[in-house]
């Protein structure tokens, strides 16, 4: 056993208060810890980062292999602090999705092993920056570092409690009040003297919670730039440490946490600071980081609350560094210099108190979103953030279950129901205004804020039916009337006039449902299935007619125009989820001792997928705000080239995704095989793709003769 000064930056030798028996933890760890013992002649060196106020961490490395123990502290403790437990099962789920976290190797609960219950992660090689202003980096590399770590942040924020299977890792609604309950007692169980700025805080915060105290997120609680590890030489995070403090709760405590340091008081200092915060090229402004967070997660930068968040932040950081402070004056406190916070906490909590008092901005002050390529209007931005709010705390959570459903009911009449979450969903969209968007008349939306919803609503196959914007040209089993479109014997007639629209009652002699009719494979049993009918001299009244007889393919066209725009850009928002299920695995899975991400070939194809994504995205838009401006008259063009371009493009990227997951991509445990059948249909629905590409060549060729006459 070794115990000699560490090359591991940040690291020296274990604290006297920390010490515990090496041989014990060593002999665990080759019982317990696969490869532990891959050089058995290698000494165990056991080192202590001096970082960290909290839970003692170690250094351990035996020959090659490194790696980084997380324990409690010795001695008496604050109730449900330090539940190192918690940090290994929070890390464990989030490394199983890709999210980037050391790998979590052992957790041992058995105190008398060390001293107290710990666990054992990988060591990430990579850079932390102790110093907020990153000294000694270019400010275009701060200002990168700054980005990526934001980012990292609503990735985060943006994954699904549900899919990480953590939905008891925390209360979640009601977050900010017990954020609250929680650090007064937190700070009173922790005080060495009478603060009155502390208590002021802790009443103005429990007066003053949010209206919107309900949102369930996983947050980490102390997410800050020195918890991240980058990249040795890019601007890339790596791994998200130190989980103590996550929870299920509200993600804006995150953000203000984050955002704390914009308003620190210049009378307390930085640790480890060279100069202050603000006054640093490169570093973006408070506003610039929200903007990136909102638009990661596709919320709106005009935070409400925003001063409550603040300050609840400077209330939580006096509490914990009162915490530190009365660690030290126990004597089992990590750092050195933790008798430096003694005279913090009252310029903290007086900070807090001011921004309480403040309405902040939280957009830039130059933004303008009218020079915006087609822009929403301020309707749109509302609903869309409210839908995509909507698909994830409800409707993807849902798909397991309803997928279950179909599974489970496939040889049963049932199959042609709907599953009973649906209508509780459908019930909760109609209660939330979110019903009929696809009518501007009743939604007041335009094509344009309509197509970004829609491409939110085709990420999951029952999202549009929730909301009930589902394709109208649907089958169903029960419907008690069909629109009928047959042509017309008029041969004088252009052939755009020799078709027409009649209403047929199903019961009406003659009309003989022969059997359903399946999709590759499937039956579409969601939205009613398709079938085979037979009408056998059928007869009903001429007044079924609608609009009047030839009128059966401008009644189609005029419906068309919008409604593609609809399918192609929930083909978008499909092919976006394809591409997520794609790099997640391609982050999960190894192949020849690598990531598949790090394969050239797989790295190409996550490449190509995004710009392919962006180039349907950009043309289908253009589409939309034609229509918008024009009419659908004014957008042929456009209309039958997203017609063809998007799920052409849309099956590329899903086959690709395919591959990357390879035998699970066609199997039942992804919706990827399901994806590609609905993909493919669409190069037929509607007309098949060489009907709008011949239309799309027409159109060309008379714009191109139209210009050429426009010069001679």
């Amino acid at each position: 056993m070794e115990k000699r000064a560490s090359s591991e930056p940040g690291a020296a030798e274990v604290l006297p208060q920390h010490k515990f028996d090496y041989g014990a933890l060593e002999a665990y760890l080759k019982e317990h810890l696969p490869g532990f013992e891959a050089e058995p002649e290698a000494k165990l060196i056991v080192t202590q980062y001096r970082s960290g106020q909290s839970n003692p961490t170690f250094y351990l490395q035996k020959g090659f292999q490194e790696y980084v123990l997380r324990k409690k502290p010795p001695g008496p403790l604050l109730p449900k602090a330090h539940q190192i437990d918690r940090e290994f099962k929070v890390q464990k789920a989030l490394f199983s999705v890709g999210f980037p976290v050391p790998k979590p190797l052992l957790y041992c609960s058995n105190a008398s092993v060390i001293g107290t219950e710990f666990y054992v992660m990988e060591h990430v090689q990579g850079r932390i920056f102790r110093d907020f202003t990153i000294p000694g980096v270019s400010p275009a590399e701060r200002s990168a570092i700054y980005v990526a770590m934001i980012e990292t942040l609503a990735q985060l924020h943006s994954l699904n409690i549900h899919s990480l299977q953590l939905e008891r890792y925390g209360i979640g609604a009601g977050y900010c009040k017990r954020q609250v309950s929680t650090w007064t007692k937190q700070y009173q169980a922790a005080a060495h003297q009478d603060i009155p700025a502390m208590n002021q805080l802790s009443d103005w915060l429990m007066k003053n919670l949010p209206d919107n105290d309900n949102e369930e997120n996983l947050i980490h609680g102390d997410f800050k730039l020195d918890n991240i590890v980058f990249h040795p030489t890019q601007s890339r995070v790596i791994a998200v440490l130190d989980w103590e403090l996550s929870t299920i709760g509200h993600p804006l405590s995150d953000l203000a946490h984050l955002s704390i340091f914009y308003f620190w008081p210049r009378t307390v200092p930085f640790i480890n600071q060279s100069s202050h915060f603000q006054e640093v090229i490169g570093i973006p402004s408070m506003e610039e980081l929200i903007s990136i967070y909102s638009r990661c997660r596709g919320i709106s930068p005009i935070l409400p609350n925003w001063n409550f968040f603040l300050a609840l932040s400077y209330f939580k950081m006096a509490g914990i560094l009162q915490g530190v402070y009365s660690r030290y004056l126990l004597g089992n406190n990590v750092s050195e210099n933790s008798f430096l916070f003694a005279n913090v906490v009252q310029p903290l909590a007086e900070t807090g108190l001011q921004l309480s008092k403040r309405t902040l901005r939280t957009v830039p002050p130059h933004a303008d979103t009218t020079q915006q390529l087609f822009a929403q209007s301020k309707r749109g931005q509302e609903v869309l953030t409210q839908v995509k709010h909507f698909m994830n705390q409800h409707i993807l959570p849902a798909e397991k279950e309803v997928i279950e459903f179909y599974v489970q009911n496939e040889n049963s009449e049932n199959k042609w129901k709907k599953p009973l979450v649906i209508d509780k969903l459908k019930e909760m969209a109609k209660a939330e205004g979110l019903w009929n968007l696809f009518l501007p008349a009743i939604s007041g939306l335009n094509q344009v804020d309509y197509a970004l919803i829609a491409e939110e609503t085709g990420k999951c196959f029952f999202a549009p039916d929730v909301f009930n914007c589902q394709a109208p040209g649907a089958g169903n089993p029960k419907c008690k009337i069909a629109v009928v479109l047959g042509r017309t014997e008029n041969t004088s007639a252009s052939r755009h006039k020799q078709h027409s629209m009649i209403l047929v009652p199903m019961s009406t002699a003659g009309v003989e449902v022969i059997r359903p009719l399946s999709v590759f494979g499937y039956m579409d049993h969601l939205h009613g299935g398709h079938f085979e009918i037979h009408f056998n001299q059928v007869r009903v009244p001429a007044s079924n007619l609608i609009l009047g007889e030839g009128r059966g393919f401008e009644i189609a066209q005029g419906r068309l125009g919008p409604g593609r725009i609809h399918h192609c850009m929930r083909i978008v928002g499909l092919a976006e989820r394809a591409l997520q299920i794609m790099c997640t695995r391609a982050a999960q899975r190894v192949a020849f001792k690598k990531k598949l991400y790090s394969h050239e070939v797989v790295a190409h194809w996550i490449a190509e997928s995004r710009i392919a994504i962006e180039e349907i995205r950009l043309l289908t838009l253009r589409a939309a705000h034609k229509i918008d401006t024009l009419g659908s008259s004014g957008a042929k063009k456009e209309i039958a080239m997203i017609k063809v371009a998007a799920p052409r493009a849309a099956c590329k990227i899903i086959d690709r995704a395919i591959q990357v997951c390879g035998g699970a991509g066609v199997s039942q445990d992804y919706p990827l095989a399901n994806m590609y059948a609905l993909t493919r249909t669409l190069r037929l629905a509607d007309g098949p793709d060489e009907v709008h590409l011949s239309a799309i060549a027409a159109l060309e060729l008379r714009d191109q003769a139209r210009s050429l006459r426009a010069k001679v």
